[in-house]
């Protein structure tokens, strides 16, 4: 038999499936996968419900239908002051993950290289190589994961095509700040370069720290594709609903990818988004405070029970150093081991990190959306064997 992709047929089972089925196996409580206990907005829930009664429930506009599109761009103008015109700007895709998979598409020929900072979302490298470009590997320093300009300089080259930045960034709640990310605008016009922007976790940012939208910064509009989730802004993560903000030359090889992959999203759910993005800043403004009492509660208490707890300045996620008791085991063993001994599910941060060098065995990541009484429980459980 003729082998499958390469690139695909490699990659093992994601440590999020690995460590939700031991979870459910021990019947642990389960902070390893990012997705809120609760789910969002009932008058948004309501929108999608009456919408698919109501109809149309045919093929809607492949570019994502006008209400969405215009309150995308609207939004974008509201919270960045970005001017986006709506019918030539905006793409609407079936979820983040194919905003980021048609934006690497729509950019990529076989040999480009990619620069990705680690440590980097899971899906980011296969997409990547998949397409047959290089993957460049850039590491943030703990514990308060600083960006090495020096190193992220010197990833860029002659055949270097875009940079993909996670900000807030998954999986170590990392926000870039000002100066960081003015640095990078400085590199990516140096060797005249494009930006995937995952910015998926906008609205989960935790006061001082703030969002700053690198396609904001001066040079930065033509450069960039900005990424946002209905999934995380209105904790309905199930939704699949994604949008891309670009200028329209930027936009159009990403939207004829699109078109291949899938082609559109369901009209109900786009019309309840489109609801959605229009709700006062209140409603975003309560998400992250909720968010950041969740943060609150789980590092204070991790850090009361002994564990060293790394700074978290936004999305659904912060990270734990346990080379204080790990007992030479290594971050997954960890994991595994504490599954059966303590009945908490926790993902290991090394599957965060490429095959270049050795990743660092010393971090556990834990996910805080969830509701007080299921953190206060896990709290417990830790705890009980510390």
């Amino acid at each position: 038999m003729k082998t499958a992709n390469a690139v695909l047929s490699a990659q093992p089972t994601t440590i999020f499936s690995v460590i939700s089925a031991l979870a459910l196996e021990h019947e642990a409580i389960n902070l390893g996968q990012g997705f809120p206990d609760t789910d969002g907005p009932l008058d948004i829930r309501e929108a999608a419900a009456r919408h698919a009664v109501q109809g149309p429930n045919q093929y809607p506009p492949m570019v994502g239908l006008p209400e969405l599109r215009q309150a995308v761009a609207d939004h974008d103008r509201r919270f960045y002051g970005l001017e986006a015109d709506w019918q030539t700007d905006v793409l609407v895709t079936s979820g983040a993950t194919e905003a980021l998979t048609a934006s690497l598409m729509g950019l990529l020929n076989a040999g480009d290289e990619v620069v990705l900072i680690e440590p980097v979302y899971d899906c980011y490298r296969p997409i990547v190589e998949a397409m047959g470009a290089i993957a460049k590997p850039v590491r943030l320093q703990p514990p308060n994961w600083s960006l090495p300009m020096d190193d992220l300089k010197a990833a860029f080259g002659p055949k270097t095509k875009a940079l993909v930045l996670n900000n807030p960034m998954n999986p170590i709640g990392k926000v870039f700040t000002r100066d960081e990310l003015e640095a990078v605008a400085g590199i990516v016009e140096t060797f005249d370069t494009y930006v995937v922007c995952d910015e998926v976790y906008e609205h989960l940012v935790f006061a001082p720290a703030e969002h700053i939208s690198l396609i904001t910064l001066p040079g930065m509009d033509k450069r960039c594709l900005k990424i946002g989730s209905a999934g995380k802004s209105f904790s309905l993560t199930g939704w699949k609903v994604g949008y891309i903000t670009a200028c329209a030359e930027l936009l159009e090889p990403v939207m004829k990818a699109h078109q291949f992959l899938t082609f559109t999203t369901p009209p109900n759910l786009q019309l309840a988004v489109a609801q959605g993005l229009r709700k006062e800043d209140s409603y975003f403004e309560a998400l992250a405070e909720e968010m950041a009492q969740g943060r609150k509660i789980l590092s204070d208490g991790l850090t009361e029970i002994g564990w060293n707890v790394l700074p978290c300045d936004g999305t659904y996620f912060l990270v734990a150093d346990i080379s204080p008791f790990a007992r030479g085991q290594s971050d997954l063993e960890f994991c595994k081991n504490l599954i059966a001994e303590a009945g908490v599910a926790l993902v290991p941060l090394s599957p965060f990190y490429g095959p270049e060098a050795s990743a660092p065995q010393d971090f556990v990541r834990f996910c805080f959306c969830k509701n007080d009484k299921v953190l206060h429980g896990a709290l417990e459980r830790l705890a009980a064997v510390r």
